[in-house]
């Protein structure tokens, strides 16, 4: 088993063919080695995606993000002399959906892995087939402990995101900071609901304290006023919150209806991360007090030196003369932008596009200059995690984008 708990160094580039069209086999049992000698076919990368479900935001800009690192490596002549494709599947946030979006993938001779995000419930329903098909699979956007730290050997999944037990300590300890004591926990009826239960009471038990109330809801739920009724009842001061952006909109719209003395102060997983929230924390106004998760702005990057030139493209390729608010889903782009770039530096290290080779490789690639950190190295043998604690941090939205409370290590 591999874990989130290695060591790493420091805290925090021709045209692209673009195959969006759905490549129809079916299901399949197995998945077919691409061929290591067909050296004038492109190497193709998949990406497993939210794309028309409610949080599409996030898809586009893992898409986008994909995108422009594919384009750079391909403007320098791409890998083993291959040009590189991006494949966008979108799983419409259903487990079943994702889980057949990797075996089709996965059928495809020229495919040497796959992107994932969002969500932990559709990874997670595919785990199984990803390690069955040997597949690498690269999440650029979940959080969810198993995902990672699962019982298949080898493992195939690799993470470049937020991983939970890391974000509860950050969550807890910006609750502290701000002298909360009395925590109320709000969270999906999901696995990635409760593998952040696991880890917020974890975390809370390291400060001497313990959740006043826990609440479980479902997708698609639409009224959280008895909820928060319940947590003023016992005493909360502030309540975390862990959904997606659905219900994170609805979240507002109950607090909104509440007296201004009677709203709770929320401090939020990233999930609820989306333009629909957006716009509806800016027409909150001042009466509601919310922070969210986040691991990166362009509005303050860690290396501004590397986000402007990446920003740049950005605007010019998607954008018609747009500016930061035209950027959704900011964390999104830089984490699929690294991590394409990490798994090109891995298929060169292994000289193949073999798919287990390219696997081992991503445990040797020694550095990478991202535009998040310096992955010094990205992953190990014992750390399949290439984010760590200190790449997480709180953000409010103000004049329409996400900045983060504290700067930057």
């Amino acid at each position: 088993m591999v874990s989130g708990r290695g060591p790493a160094s420091g805290a925090s580039g021709a045209s692209v063919l673009v195959l969006v069209a759905v490549f129809c086999v079916g299901s399949v049992l197995a998945s077919v080695p691409p061929d290591p000698a067909a050296a004038d076919s492109v190497i193709r990368i998949g990406l497993n995606a939210d794309m028309s479900s409610v949080n599409l935001d996030v898809g586009v800009a893992l898409e986008r993000g994909a995108l422009l690192a594919i384009e750079e490596i391909n403007e320098r002549g791409g890998v083993l002399g291959r040009q590189l494709e991006l494949v966008v599947r979108d799983h419409r946030r259903n487990p079943a959906r994702g889980e057949v979006n990797v075996r089709e993938l996965a059928a495809d001779p020229q495919l040497v892995a796959i992107l994932g995000g969002k969500h932990t419930p559709v990874i997670l329903a595919g785990l199984d087939t990803i390690h069955e098909l040997g597949v690498p699979y690269l999440i650029a956007w979940a959080a969810g402990t198993p995902l990672i730290d699962h019982d298949h050997e080898p493992s195939y999944t690799f993470r470049l995101s937020v991983h939970d037990a890391d974000a509860a300590g950050v969550l807890v300890e910006h609750a502290l900071g701000r002298g909360f004591g009395r925590f109320g926990l709000l969270l999906e009826q999901t696995a990635w609901g409760r593998s952040n239960e696991r880890a917020l009471v974890e975390a809370l038990a390291g400060s001497g304290l313990s959740p006043v109330r826990i609440e479980w809801f479902s997708w698609s739920q639409v009224d959280f006023e008895p909820a928060l009724e319940r947590f003023r009842r016992a005493g909360a001061d502030v309540v975390i919150f862990v959904g997606n952006t659905p219900e994170g909109v609805w979240l507002l719209r109950s607090l909104q209806r509440q007296a201004p003395g009677e709203r709770l102060p929320v401090v939020s997983h990233w999930g609820v991360t989306g333009a629909e929230f957006e716009q509806e924390l800016e027409s909150s106004g001042e009466g509601v007090d919310v922070a969210v998760l986040t691991t990166f702005s362009f509005a303050a990057p860690p290396y501004p030196e590397r986000a402007a030139p990446l920003l740049e493209r950005y605007l010019v390729r998607f954008t018609d003369g747009g500016g930061l608010r035209d950027v959704p889903a900011h964390p999104a782009t830089a984490q699929a932008y690294d991590l394409t770039h990490v798994l090109a530096r891995a298929i060169e290290e292994a000289g193949t596009t073999e798919r287990a080779a390219v696997r081992d490789a991503l445990e040797r690639v020694e550095y990478h200059a991202g535009v998040m950190r310096d992955y010094a190295p990205p992953f190990t043998p014992e750390r399949h995690e290439a984010l760590m604690p200190t790449d997480l941090r709180l953000a409010r939205f103000e004049d329409g984008i996400w900045l983060p409370i504290e700067s930057p290590p």
